[in-house]
């Protein structure tokens, strides 16, 4: 007789650089979402998928909750509160410390008006020096909603992963599983290549450029070459200035070679296959306030 299978959606939320998408990662065990030190890196709604055995969690991984003064800051924050209405649970990730900041606070609201189940997830713990600051840290937020849980971990280190899975278990519900058992992400493979371009400047480039920048694919192929399947990619960058172009581009075009070495790189590991990829960066004065713009470069909340 087979087993009952089991099925849950769990919504990951928390401010920018809490670690959400490197905790992704770690509970898929793929990388399905680009990650950085800097704030407000992921800004789609991004899903992951972990399977084990009859059990199948999917994961939606939300931008960072922030003040948004832009309108893809405002398609970023509205795209939070979709993926926190129609789940089974959220996963809150906070960084060890015993303050609760106002957007934390704001996702506490929320949670409370949805009356969402809901596991805290204490991140970075392997950079706590002083048990006392995580104890501090456990105090103030047992007091700030009923958690079903609240697990300290590293999303670096992988330590205490393991519980968080097991308490996030107890959420799945008898239901067919919503994508195959070998699904990592309902990202197209399309979408994972400009991010990991994204990715790449994120960590290469001054700290304003990166922001103002967007990613697409237009072109993915793939023909035979010598020695196997090569994968064919163009893809364009977008910027708001004449300055930020020809600091992505580099001196002699170094910069640009660079972003497109590392991506490529990341690449090839995702598609197993060799890949070609080709990059031009274009100007498109402050696309981040023109909704066509935001449209064009897939920032569209349906309705």
């Amino acid at each position: 007789m087979a087993e009952t299978t089991r099925s849950a959606f769990l919504a990951l939320i928390g401010r920018p650089n809490v670690g959400k998408s490197s905790l992704l990662n770690r509970l898929v065990g793929q990388k399905v979402a680009i990650v950085s030190d800097k704030p407000q890196t992921t800004r789609n709604r991004i899903m992951g998928v972990k399977t084990d055995g009859a059990t199948q969690l999917v994961f939606l991984d939300t931008p960072g909750a922030h003040r948004p003064r832009t309108k893809l800051g405002d398609f970023m924050v509205r795209s939070i509160g979709e993926a926190m209405s129609g789940v089974d649970g959220a996963i809150l990730v906070v960084e060890p410390t015993a303050e609760i900041r106002e957007q934390e606070q704001e996702l506490l609201n929320r949670l409370k008006k949805e009356q969402l189940p809901a596991v805290l997830v204490i991140n970075k713990i392997d950079l706590v020096e002083k048990k006392e600051n995580l104890l501090a840290c456990i105090a103030a937020w047992k007091d700030a909603y009923e958690f079903d849980a609240i697990l300290p971990l590293s999303a670096v280190t992988g330590e205490g992963v393991d519980e968080l899975e097991k308490a996030l278990s107890e959420y799945a519900f008898e239901s067919p599983h919503f994508f195959p058992d070998d699904a990592v992400t309902d990202q197209p493979e399309r979408l994972i290549a400009a991010e990991l371009i994204r990715e790449k400047m994120l960590q290469l480039l001054q700290q304003e450029i990166p922001h103002g920048i967007a990613v697409v694919i237009e072109r993915m192929g793939e023909h035979e070459g010598k020695n196997g399947t090569v994968v064919d990619i163009e893809a364009y960058i977008y910027c708001e200035r004449e300055s930020h172009k020809g600091m992505i581009i580099g001196k002699k075009g170094a910069m640009l070679k660079e972003i497109g070495t590392l991506a490529r790189a990341d690449m090839e590991q995702m598609l197993d296959a060799k890949v070609n990829l080709q990059c031009w960066v274009k100007v498109k004065p402050d696309w981040r306030n023109r909704q066509g713009s935001l449209g064009e470069f897939g920032f569209t909340i349906e309705k």
